[in-house]
């Protein structure tokens, strides 16, 4: 039982009969194999030939270790006067996948592949393929799609889990706090952990697993890797400042985290070195949690920034005319969003704090503050947001 993802197979299906190989990436367990499953079946219920290899299992992973014998597989099956509907699920795990896959697309095949790793993306990879294929990122759920598995499973999980637990879909089948938390600390050891470390040979394995640590508990922050270098200094873990960036690359690579570059309208170089970072998923952060606390103010940050991405805006950090940062500079279709996110500003001095980051402003872009408030706190020029309503909107449409 699973919901349709519209969102992302509404994307793909006019890619269907196309020749170009679709590429679908996202960090794993968000549910990949889930909509590869639900085209084929789409495919197989109109009559099309359908061949689908998971690499993740042993019976394919074992008969099929690399391109060519992926190649002979596949052509072994291909009917005489139709096209086959070829699925590889993790094909990252065959040797020289990518040679398969352009040796394949000039057969009579129509290609999806999927994998957990932005390199099937990589430099090579496009250079190889220029122009031949086109790519879907899949991600956890979002709030909308939460509440719609939520209401098939007939479970209730509220906004609050949302900000807690994240929006992996196993998560929502779990039966209790303790298996959800049970579920994520076991994901985050074979994701961020096992998977990482083994497929890039890190043999620092505490630094790294501190390094780790650190980012994913401080989503929603300025970083340079030379803070990152000076905390991991300060525990007595040594390391360059290559090796910090590396270490980022690698989760980048793994979808674990997401690099957002700042905007300013001074000169861009002053920000060359610094990002702020989001976890893919906000339970990377609450679970890492010693007290069991989770960090609302920026898990929200965090989620806000997650959904945003969903709606499809292009995402910077805006640091305004006084140097003070504004968390969002959201642009789509020519239009742009100025957004600061706080948990709440019931508060007056924190309200005044807020909206002050708005005041040497001009009126060319819209305002926004999203804050868990239910109070409607907007001025003649800045819009306030509830988090309840925004995780029901489809765009910033005002």
């Amino acid at each position: 039982m699973m919901i349709i993802r519209h969102h992302y197979i509404d994307k793909i299906r006019p890619f269907y009969d196309s020749d170009l190989i679709k590429v679908i990436t996202g960090i794993r367990r968000c549910g990949k194999s889930v909509i590869l499953s639900q085209i084929e079946e789409e495919l197989r219920t109109i009559g099309k030939p359908v061949l689908s290899l998971n690499f993740e299992l042993i019976e394919y992973s074992s008969e099929i270790p690399d391109a060519k014998a992926l190649v002979a597989y596949v052509k072994e099956r291909m009917p005489h006067d139709q096209k086959l509907y070829v699925f590889l699920d993790e094909v990252q795990l065959v040797d020289d996948w990518n040679i398969a896959c352009r040796s394949l697309r000039l057969e009579n095949t129509s290609l999806f592949i999927s994998g957990s790793n932005s390199r099937l993306l990589s430099k090579e990879f496009t250079k190889e393929l220029s122009g031949r294929y086109v790519s879907f990122c899949i991600r956890p759920f979002v709030y909308k799609e939460i509440t719609e598995y939520a209401h098939e499973l007939k479970k209730e999980y509220s906004i609050s889990d949302y900000l807690t637990y994240g929006g992996f879909p196993k998560v929502i089948e779990q039966p209790d706090k303790t298996s959800i938390v049970q579920y994520l600390n076991d994901l985050n050891q074979t994701i961020v952990i096992s998977d990482i470390q083994n497929r890039y040979k890190i043999r620092k394995t505490e630094l790294f697993k501190r390094l780790v640590n650190y980012v994913l508990i401080s989503n929603a922050r300025i970083f340079s890797a030379s803070s990152i270098q000076h905390y991991l200094s300060s525990e007595r873990l040594n390391c360059s400042i290559n090796t910090v960036m590396k270490y980022l690359s690698y989760l980048e690579e793994a979808y674990v985290v997401r690099r957002v570059p700042q905007y300013s309208t001074r000169a861009k170089r002053e920000l060359a070195f610094y990002v702020k970072l989001y976890d893919e998923d906000v339970s990377f952060n609450t679970i890492r949690q010693r007290n069991r606390i989770p960090d609302l103010t920026h898990n929200l940050e965090n989620i806000v920034f997650n959904e945003l991405i969903y709606m499809g805006y292009e995402i910077s950090v805006y640091n305004n005319k006084d140097g003070r940062e504004i968390d969002f500079l959201a642009q789509k279709d020519q239009k742009e969003y100025l957004i600061q996110v706080a948990y709440s500003i019931v508060d007056d001095s924190t309200r005044q704090r807020e909206f002050a980051l708005f005041n040497v402003l001009d009126q060319s872009r819209k305002k926004i503050i999203i804050t868990n408030d239910d109070f409607d706190f907007s001025t003649s020029t800045v819009q306030h947001i509830s988090l309840s309503r925004f995780l029901l909107m489809d765009q910033l449409a005002f």
